[in-house]
């Protein structure tokens, strides 16, 4: 099962950080997307028990002020687990590391109705808009780093994902310390952002509004 190393970063100032970006010649490999996740687990919540992921991602290419185009649709299944202890490299680890399975799949809805047919339940839906650039061959330190731009109903928040060496190095590259490492995933930073709010936590869904043709609309960051 292949590894996942990755750590958020909060982004309160989106101009600066595309000004870093670029001044590190960080390239589009992926533009926009609009992504949609749900995740699935047993009515006993067995899964998040043992600290495992099932989710189903779609993701939805062409979009454009808030729309999304209807084409370029990929659907991923993926399934996540705490890093087995003999193969963890112990405690006290500063970034997020998981054993990960993904692939992609041709219907998400059947899918997701075998899934419900096996005694599961699709019990958060959060969705996103990201963005991924990998930094250019000149900078070799960032081999195998990936960097994700995240547009959350809850904020914006970058990820990077790779060797330990170029997740750092590609941190403070960035102008953040290690004191600046998120670790929870997407549904922990829900919950807390609604406890703070004292709101009741539902799905991390953006808001719908209306655009100049009177259509529903994601409100997205501009």
């Amino acid at each position: 099962m292949a590894k996942e190393r990755e750590i958020k970063l909060p982004i309160e100032d989106l101009p600066a950080l595309r000004r870093s970006l670029a001044k590190l010649g960080a390239l589009v490999v992926t533009p926009r997307v609009h992504e949609l996740n749900v995740v699935f687990d047993t009515p006993e919540f067995d899964l998040a028990k043992h600290e495992c992921l099932l989710r189903i991602r779609t993701k939805t290419a062409g979009t454009s002020r808030g729309r999304t185009s209807g084409v370029g649709t990929r659907a991923l299944v993926t399934f996540k687990r705490p890093v087995s202890a003999a193969r963890s490299n112990g405690k006290g680890e500063r970034h997020k590391v998981r054993e990960e399975i993904e692939l992609e799949v041709s219907d998400e809805k059947a899918l997701a109705k075998i899934f419900e047919g096996l005694g599961m339940n699709a019990w958060f839906r959060y969705e996103k808009f990201r963005t991924t650039f990998r930094l250019p061959a000149s900078r070799a330190w960032a081999k195998g780093l990936v960097v994700e731009l995240d547009e959350t109903p809850i904020g914006i928040f970058l990820e990077l994902e790779g060797p330990a060496s170029a997740i750092d190095r590609g941190a403070e590259a960035l102008g953040f310390e290690k004191t600046d490492y998120i670790l929870a995933n997407y549904m922990a930073l829900y919950l807390e952002y609604c406890r703070r709010r004292g709101k009741a936590p539902s799905n991390m869904l953006f808001a719908k509004i209306r655009d100049v043709t009177g259509q529903p609309n994601s409100k997205i960051f501009s």
